[in-house]
């Protein structure tokens, strides 16, 4: 790991993308907490957070075809730093939407922030490449997942946290504390400003094809993108990866809806974020153990293995009692079997998509890196808006009513679609001529 950890470039990516993921993670995560059991409570309907959900993966899917483009042809460290200067108004847009108590404007600064994230991601990932040697693609990959994960940690506790400040709950006692309002708005800029800081170490980096023109078509890139793909396993590979965000987006619209589920135990938004944290650990620890297992190569082989252990835990996330041990707060949510299930089921997601994530950026053209990897990251977003809309209109029939409500059922679902999935990506895959053997 020394050669990637001594890159001074790496780094700064790594710093820079950990800011970033733990900003969008801090207002998504607000908002539904907000929506489910708050402020803004039933203003969205059952199931609302998977409208949240939604104004967050809108924009990739109509801006990565964009996006990719302006990465290959632009430096890619020039467009880093304009997206991180764009975040910081953005993070003051959220501020006074939290402080007058608008929904819409705090739902307009989540759109507007995922709309300077989908231009930050095709770069993001495209100059990987550029700053590290090729054997060391794996290891890179799974150390800037290690560290998205741990800033999806931080950005997730920090939400509950900064959730239960903003519209506290009634104590036991029945009296409800003073609400925060600008905390929320404040803690973004913060982060945003640091981001920035973080960004403008990146090294130079070439420009990719300046001849390069535009499509005015949002959708022409992607057509183009997979038809090139489709002539090689490439395209299998890219909607197996895109098709894990799907069963991720359910996971991440599930366990925030432990509060309901664990609602006689009276857990706090702060305590249930530490599942989200166990989650974020989790898929971080199995993508660095996926990169070292992997050593300097890629390793298509974990990918089964880390379908079979996302179908297992997802089986017993639904199957097991939601109960929690007679422990102190935070602790008791920390050794319950939730936690570990959902500890299980994320390290199993590393082992699942390093190997795939690897295998796109390697088997990806150098002059056309940027748009197919922007086209894999719309393609990643659309099946995460389908979560978004199955969570909406499933949601309804896993109970309304306070008492007779079991979302925590849907990971039987999550199940089933991971077994289909997983056997038809495999299996078309390997139609395709691609062999699972180590790829060096």
């Amino acid at each position: 790991m020394r050669s990637i950890l001594r890159n001074r470039g790496f780094l700064s990516l790594i710093v820079t993308q950990f800011f970033g993921a733990a900003n969008d993670n801090i207002l998504k995560g607000i908002l539904i907490y907000m929506v489910i059991d708050g402020a803004w409570a039933g203003q969205l309907g059952p199931g609302g957070q998977g409208i949240v959900s939604l104004c967050f993966t809108l924009p990739f899917i109509v801006l990565s075809g964009y996006a990719g483009q302006f990465a290959d042809r632009n430096s890619k460290r020039y467009v880093s730093v304009l997206v991180k200067v764009l975040e910081v108004p953005i993070a003051l847009l959220a501020l006074i939407g939290f402080w007058i108590g608008s929904l819409s404007l705090s739902l307009l600064a989540l759109v507007a922030l995922t709309c300077q994230s989908a231009f930050f991601g095709p770069a993001k990932y495209g100059m990987i490449p550029e700053l590290v040697a090729s054997r060391d693609l794996s290891r890179a990959n799974g150390t800037i997942n290690m560290m998205t994960n741990l800033a999806v940690i931080a950005g997730t506790l920090a939400a509950g946290a900064i959730a239960d400040l903003y519209n506290p709950l009634p104590g036991a006692d029945g009296t409800t504390a003073p609400p925060v309002l600008w905390l929320p708005g404040v803690v973004m800029v913060a982060v945003a400003v640091v981001g920035l800081m973080a960004v403008v170490f990146l090294p130079r980096l070439e420009p990719g094809d300046r001849t390069l023109r535009y499509e005015a078509n949002p959708l022409a890139t992607y057509v183009r993108a997979l038809r090139e793909m489709a002539r090689t396993p490439l395209l299998m590979v890219m909607l197996a990866w895109g098709y894990f965000y799907f069963l991720a987006g359910l996971a991440l619209l599930i366990i925030p809806e432990y509060c309901v589920v664990l609602q006689s135990y009276q857990v706090s938004r702060a305590e249930v974020s530490v599942l989200l944290g166990v989650m974020g650990v989790a898929i971080g620890l199995g993508s660095a153990l996926a990169g070292l297992i992997s050593g300097h190569a890629i390793c298509p082989r974990l990918i089964p293995l880390g379908a079979v252990g996302l179908t297992v835990f997802f089986v017993l996330l639904g199957a097991v009692p939601s109960t929690l041990p007679d422990l102190a707060p935070f602790l008791r949510v920390l050794v319950s079997p939730i936690s570990g299930l959902i500890f299980g089921a994320g390290v199993c997601a590393g082992f699942y998509i390093i190997p795939l994530q690897a295998l796109l950026q390697r088997l990806s053209p150098d002059d056309e890196r940027g748009r197919l990897l922007g086209t894999a990251n719309g393609v990643s977003f659309t099946f995460l808006m389908l979560a978004s809309i199955l969570y909406w209109v499933i949601r309804p029939a896993f109970g309304t009513v306070a008492e007779q409500q079991h979302p925590e059922k849907i990971f039987f679902v999550c199940a089933v679609l991971m077994v289909a999935g997983a056997t038809f990506f495999l299996w078309r895959m390997k139609a395709r001529g691609f062999s699972f053997a180590r790829v060096n």
